[in-house]
């Protein structure tokens, strides 16, 4: 995406003229997260630089060599709990979005919690979408891209993500990590959302639980050149409203 676009990283990226970093920045502050916030990134110039006027709301924490354990370093870098995090490329984040998961997240009662939305949230605000779903009986869900690690135990689910990370578009493959009788009702159409959970806290020993979130827009993020066009049509239909209000 960045060679793409002629930037010099992901995160710099311009969403409706602002970096993508900067807008889930600033979705975060209006949000009133604790601060700083940590920024798990390779170059921290380019974070820096990314985050414009909100640079002195945040820290720069060096990114490890995956996803899931530079998200763990991080969490523990925070140094309590609970931590939220969620992606830079999340420029459809709002406020509200992070409010919403953050209240539910809360009131799970669990040690971790992962934001996820239905297609058919997705697909009734944006038909024309291409979301990858996740099917468990007669559910479909997408992943939006936050986190909350509500306890020390929480963190252990990075160790699993990193081993599972190579199969994540192989749903029968992440199943099947987690022993025989999941992936037989996986197979078989009978694990559920709430089952596949049940199932994986059983297995880990520690307490995981989805949340399900009403915004499709919490479901886009931006990995590729439609899910950049979608982006500012919608943040630009969103300025339109709020100049009508």
């Amino acid at each position: 995406m960045a060679k793409a676009f002629g930037v010099a990283h992901k995160c710099a990226l311009p969403v409706a003229g602002i970096p993508m970093l900067q807008r889930v920045l600033q979705a975060l502050c209006d949000a009133h997260v604790r601060r700083p916030i940590l920024v798990s990134i390779d170059d921290a110039s380019a974070g820096q630089s990314a985050a414009g006027s909100l640079v002195h709301h945040v820290a720069m924490v060096q990114s490890s060599a995956s996803a899931p354990a530079s998200a763990r370093e991080a969490v523990v870098a925070a140094a309590s709990f609970p931590v939220l995090v969620t992606t830079g490329d999340h420029a459809l984040l709002t406020p509200d979005m992070v409010r919403e998961f953050c209240v539910k997240a809360t009131a799970s009662g669990a040690d971790f919690c992962a934001g996820l939305a239905t297609a058919e949230t997705i697909l009734a605000a944006y038909p024309e979408t291409k979301r990858t779903f996740f099917r468990l009986g007669n559910d479909r869900v997408s992943g939006c891209n936050l986190f909350a690690v509500l306890s020390p135990k929480g963190l252990a689910l990075f160790d699993v993500w990193h081993g599972l990370e190579k199969n994540r578009k192989k749903p029968w493959k992440l199943v099947a990590a987690f022993g025989l009788r999941p992936l037989l009702m996986f197979l078989l159409g009978r694990l559920g959302l709430d089952a596949a959970f049940s199932e994986v806290s059983r297995r880990l020993g520690f307490r995981i639980v989805p949340v399900l979130m009403s915004s499709a827009e919490a479901a886009i993020d931006v990995d590729k050149p439609s899910d950049h066009a979608l982006a500012e049509m919608i943040i630009r239909t969103r300025m339109k409203n709020q100049a009508k209000t």
